[in-house]
């Protein structure tokens, strides 16, 4: 590793933000390590309803002003009014969607470094209107991240690589994804019923209707079984009233319930249309729950097809219940799967993904 560092990152939304996902989940656990590694971090982000214009969290500074999307321009103009003046070193640029631009206007001898978790892709189709979502997909991010091609740049999955390169970009580097707990030494007890969980935003690019369209013909082979949904979003109440018997909604839980619930479940369902890695199947395996998931970036990665779970056909709700009755009617090849999952989240840590993305930052530090 270098030196210390003086580091100024831009995000969109700070973990403490209500709307925050697995990027910020990532942002905290390695700005946290960063801190304590002797580093200085300040946290460039919107604001919220309630929140702080400033303060400090887990020794990372952070600062907020503008909203979801204001908070670009005036990233803008409190680094000209401001942190051109404190003399950082390195500027993380955290893409989600919009990009921050900070190649265009970081001037003072900072090295800028982007962190890209994901293309947004289909999510175009799925959370913006016509014409935005035509303009989105085939111009827009494109377009957006033209400036970007020569920047060192950090995804976290092969698949989100591939396609950052697809767009030109030269120099992108893979820093593995972490876990905020340590995986269990051995398989959990389940639950004395099959239970299938999902765990996420109830938001339509997570496709939770997929998970209770498969669990309806689950259903119709394991008359006892459960639907457990873990999350909150914008589609909750219209999901509730897609409701059937068997299906149980728990909203936004602490992180130990959560863990509780990944234990105790027998597999987890992921119908999402991309992700940047999957965080929550990694979570899911920790536990000791195997994950059926669309064969889809991201998703890909974090999912060893017939190893620790399955993949589905893209969009086939049937596949994906298929895939899901297999793994809770045989009980030997589900305790393979979940022993395999276990083992597998054993290679990941948060300290582990921060020594990765430190290593770039000295790289583009030296250039």
């Amino acid at each position: 590793m270098g030196g210390r560092y003086r580091i100024l990152w831009f995000n969109w939304r700070c973990w403490v933000n209500p709307e925050m996902g697995g990027a910020e989940v990532f942002t905290r656990e390695v700005a946290r390590r960063l801190v304590r590694a002797g580093h200085e971090v300040t946290l460039f982000t919107s604001e919220f309803p309630g929140c702080r214009r400033e303060e400090v969290l887990d020794g990372v500074r952070v600062v907020r002003a503008g909203g979801r999307y204001t908070v670009y321009l005036r990233a803008w103009r409190h680094y000209l009014g401001r942190f051109m003046r404190e003399n950082y070193d390195v500027v993380v640029d955290e893409v989600n969607t919009v990009p921050f631009f900070a190649p265009r206007f970081v001037c003072n001898g900072e090295r800028v470094v982007a962190l890209i978790h994901q293309l947004a892709r289909e999510f175009w189709f799925y959370e913006t209107p016509f014409p935005l979502s035509f303009l989105g997909y085939y111009f827009l991010e494109g377009w957006w991240l033209r400036g970007y091609v020569d920047v060192p740049t950090v995804t976290v999955s092969e698949s989100s690589r591939r396609d950052l390169l697809g767009l030109g970009f030269r120099r992108v580097f893979v820093v593995s994804e972490g876990l905020s707990f340590g995986a269990l030494d051995d398989l959990p007890e389940k639950e004395g019923f099959p239970v299938v969980v999902f765990v996420g935003r109830l938001k339509r690019v997570k496709r939770p209707w997929h998970a209770l369209e498969a669990f309806r013909l689950v259903r119709r082979c394991f008359p006892r079984a459960e639907l457990w949904v873990v999350g909150d979003g914008y589609l909750r109440r219209r999901l509730e009233g897609l409701g059937f018997d068997g299906v149980r909604f728990f909203g936004r839980v602490s992180e130990e319930r959560k863990r509780d619930l990944l234990c105790r479940a027998w597999v987890l369902v992921h119908p999402g249309v991309r992700e940047g890695w999957g965080l929550n199947v990694l979570e899911a395996a920790a536990c000791g729950t195997p994950a059926v998931a669309y064969r889809v970036a991201g998703l890909c990665d974090s999912v060893r097809d017939g190893v620790t779970g399955f993949l589905a056909r893209n969009g086939d709700v049937r596949d994906l219940a298929n895939k899901i009755i297999r793994v809770l009617e045989d009980e030997a090849l589900r305790e393979k799967l979940s022993r395999n999952a276990l083992e597998y989240a054993k290679q990941f840590s948060w300290d582990k993904t921060t020594k990765q993305f430190m290593e770039i930052l000295d790289y583009a530090y030296r250039e």
